[in-house]
């Protein structure tokens, strides 16, 4: 069963900068990231194969860039804004990248962003 472990998370300056790390146990295909909001339904991020290839669901206006390492993946976020914080969650496919949280398999414990002055 493979696991990931997520790490990063915490409170920032609006106009800050955090990095999102997530630690797959084994090979996989595709690691993405997505975040929820209170009160809002889990939306998808960004994705990365593992031929380096990415492809972003939300628009961020450049502000979040997806690299990986092997099996971690990391999430780049700058320039944060109030309306960026929640809760954000690594996910894997060994199939398909998408931006839907009901594919990938495998879920990371989350973690929490806070963009607060």
């Amino acid at each position: 069963q493979l696991q990931l472990v997520e790490s990063g998370g915490g409170l920032v300056q609006p106009g800050g900068s955090l990095r999102l790390s997530c630690a797959a146990t084994a090979d996989v295909y595709a690691i993405g990231w997505f975040r929820q909001a209170p009160g809002k339904e889990r939306e998808g991020i960004s994705c990365i194969r593992n031929n380096g290839q990415s492809v972003y669901y939300l628009d961020s206006e450049g502000r979040f860039t997806i690299s990986r390492d092997m099996n971690t993946a990391y999430l780049h976020m700058n320039s944060l804004k109030p309306e960026d914080a929640g809760v954000y969650y690594c996910a894997a496919s060994r199939y398909v990248c998408s931006g839907d949280a009901s594919v990938p398999e495998y879920w990371g414990q989350g973690t929490q962003v806070t963009v607060s002055s």
